[in-house]
């Protein structure tokens, strides 16, 4: 090999290596994983997708979003069976990951050296790491596989800190203690597998802001989740938008048929199977006489309408 060559490759080596080392992804790095989202993002490379799309996520049923991932070939972006803090809450943000392994102490040590080569605190746990980067908006979600007792990344003091970053709360593949005191921070909410007493040992942060996996679920950093009392689903960025507005009109078009098969309009058959024109007809003049708000904007939906052939 020559001398240019080998230099190219040491360089390219010591690239990956020092990549490698990160505990916190870089934004080249997150980009790559959300190569197909085209929108504004954040400086840490995740996504930045619009609060209001959030806020409407939160009127949509796990079942209609589900039904457009599976479409797009996405199968394993749920997880159910959850112990949840105020399980009559709904939670929409945009995803922060963490990965938690058992305790290695060689490796504890590195993660430790690389995280304060990062700027990250050196006071307290590692668990406290991915908390100080939180924003408005994000949702703290954590592999811990599962650990229940020793295995708790927060309690009501790490709760107040997420809830005072994110405004929002917690997804944890894994457990938390003192359910209490996290239960009355105003507006803050959990989704755990389990609670336990015991504060954290044996266990070390691997790594934030890398994919994940979350029971059934792969998860990647900036996803948008839709968390409720019957489990959670985690979208990707870039389906969002095509998410939102394919289940919104979903719902209006059940709304419909519910409505005219209580008024025996027309026979269960004709609004389970494909629309006749005269179906679909009044489907649009129940639209323009809908008695209250649209959840899109009328252009919104005008454009859907257009595409489909529903």
């Amino acid at each position: 090999m020559n001398r240019p060559s080998l230099l190219i490759t040491l360089f390219l080596f010591s690239c990956l290596f020092t990549r490698a080392q990160q505990v916190g992804s870089s934004p080249e790095y997150i980009k790559a994983l959300t190569s197909q989202w085209k929108g504004e993002r954040f400086p840490d490379g995740r996504p930045k997708v619009p609060d209001e799309l959030l806020e409407r996520l939160k009127d949509i049923s796990n079942e209609d979003i589900w039904g457009v991932l599976r479409n797009k070939g996405y199968q394993n972006q749920f997880e159910g069976d959850w112990q949840i803090i105020n399980p009559d809450s709904v939670m929409t943000g945009r995803v922060v990951t963490a990965q938690y392994m058992p305790l290695r102490p060689d490796l504890a040590d590195l993660i430790k050296q690389q995280g304060k080569a990062e700027g990250r605190g050196q006071q307290g746990g590692t668990n406290s790491w991915p908390i100080d980067i939180l924003q408005d908006g994000d949702v703290y979600v954590a592999d811990s596989y599962g650990k229940m007792a020793d295995g708790t990344l927060i309690g009501d003091n790490l709760g107040n800190s997420i809830y005072a970053h994110s405004h929002r709360g917690v997804i944890f593949y894994g457990s938390a203690r003192d359910p209490q005191g996290l239960s009355e921070i105003k507006g803050f909410n959990a989704w755990l597998k389990g609670t336990d007493p015991s504060y954290i040992q044996q266990m070390m942060l691997t790594s934030i802001n890398a994919p994940i996996r979350v029971g059934r679920a792969t998860v990647l950093p900036g996803d948008v989740v839709l968390a409720n009392k019957w489990g959670v689903i985690f979208i990707p960025a870039y389906l969002v938008q095509e998410v939102v507005i394919t289940s919104e009109v979903t719902e209006l078009r059940d709304e419909f048929g519910h409505q005219r098969l209580r008024e025996k309009k027309y026979l269960t058959g004709q609004i389970d199977s494909q629309w006749t024109e005269d179906i679909k007809k009044d489907f649009l003049d129940w639209l323009n006489h809908y008695p209250g708000k649209l959840p899109m904007s009328k252009q919104e939906l005008d454009d859907y309408l257009k595409e489909r052939n529903y």
